[in-house]
């Protein structure tokens, strides 16, 4: 199975969801999710996870860890 090319999903995630989109947002799969809103465009975090910022949430997250609300 090949790896996902972060900067792809980059450009998916920003073409979909502008900065103050609600999200909810797990910190590990199966927790209960936190309902919260990004504060920046999703980016390439050290070449390798696309990562977006979120309102009360310290660093980044994967974009992994977040559904749109």
């Amino acid at each position: 199975m090949p790896r996902p090319n972060p900067a792809k999903e980059v450009e998916k995630w920003n073409n979909a969801h502008q900065v103050g989109a609600s999200v909810d947002y797990r910190s590990f799969k199966g927790a209960e999710p936190k309902r919260t809103v990004t504060t920046s465009p999703a980016q390439v975090l050290g070449g390798h996870t696309a990562v977006v910022f979120l309102e009360g949430i310290s660093g980044s997250v994967a974009i992994s860890h977040c559904t749109p609300a």
